[in-house]
């Protein structure tokens, strides 16, 4: 099954010449697919989940999404799924659907920095390479695909504006690779991982607790935080923080008004790679290792939900 979500891979420009200038999520899954060469053996059906641009991908996007996702990995019948999505939140919507999913079976999400109508499309080659990889034997959890190179969903990040192979896994190293029509892996297949919260047990969007990012940086002040508690318009904040998840002193002590009003507070590093480690003596705030900001706010956004669903 390829499911369709929109982005770049299905936007339209007014000149056949122009990779920037067009509008995303216009073209309809089906048409995308139509005259693709498919891997041998392989029956392929659409559907449309929705039709935005990514920079837009909302909590309800996402629960509809999930939701479907695990209809489709229940059925016997559907050996993988592949998803077409935009490049700009990609490496979240991965993150949040390898936490949702019971995910034995592939879930491969494609993409592309070019829009359909372009001289030169690269959403073709990326859609081909991810039905491989979704047929591939042995494979399994949540994958990324693009520019020939495949990417576990934790590590992946979108690290380039504009070049086609626009995402790397960092330290970790990508998955595998698919060469003419074959994947030649490099690392295990990710394993399905027990859900933090079931894809069907997902309660309607305005129960979603609300978890916001904020920087650590040079000449950071309270400010920001002050306001989100005063406002009370959060459940969670994940601070992203310098180094090995050091914050400014103005905001660490903004932090400890956060938790005191009830808000729970998670690190994370801006930096690129590497992880945050704990001191031997343990730490006065919790942190999400090695995820990047985006992906901490859906694990704790996750973990805020999880413990509504066990509290008695």
């Amino acid at each position: 099954m390829v499911l369709g979500t929109g982005g770049t891979i299905a936007g339209r420009a007014a000149r056949a010449g122009d990779n920037l200038g067009y509008v995303a999520g216009q073209v309809n899954v089906s048409d995308l697919i139509a005259e693709l060469p498919l891997p041998a053996g392989a029956m392929v059906d659409t559907e449309q989940v929705c039709n935005i641009d990514s920079k837009d991908m909302s909590d309800g996007h996402w629960r509809a999404l999930a939701r479907r996702c695990q209809q489709l990995l229940d059925d016997q019948a559907v050996r993988g799924l592949v998803i077409t999505h935009g490049t700009d939140t990609l490496e979240e919507t991965a993150f949040f659907l390898s936490q949702v999913l019971v995910a034995a079976k592939p879930v491969v999400l494609t993409c592309a920095m070019r829009p359909a109508t372009s001289l030169e499309p690269d959403g073709p080659k990326n859609v081909q390479d991810a039905l491989v990889v979704a047929s591939a034997d042995g494979a399994s959890g949540v994958l990324a695909v693009c520019a020939g190179t495949i990417h576990g969903a934790r590590q992946v990040r979108k690290v380039h504006t504009y070049r086609l192979d626009a995402f790397s896994s960092g330290e970790a190293g990508p998955v595998g690779f698919v060469e003419e029509g074959h994947v030649r892996g490099v690392t295990a297949w990710p394993q399905a991982e027990a859900p933090k919260v079931r894809a069907e047990r997902l309660p309607a969007v305005d129960q979603w607790p609300s978890v916001g990012i904020v920087m650590s940086h040079a000449g950071a002040d309270a400010s920001l935080i002050d306001l989100l508690i005063g406002a009370q318009c959060v459940e969670g904040l994940v601070v992203a923080s310098t180094g090995n998840g050091t914050v400014h002193a103005h905001l660490e002590a903004a932090m400890e008004r956060a938790r005191s009003a009830g808000i729970a507070v998670l690190r994370a590093t801006r930096c690129a790679d590497g992880a945050v480690l704990s001191s031997g003596g343990g730490d006065r705030w919790p942190h999400a290792f090695d995820l990047s900001p985006v992906k901490a706010r859906i694990s704790l956004m996750l973990d805020l939900l999880k413990a509504r669903e066990l509290a008695p």
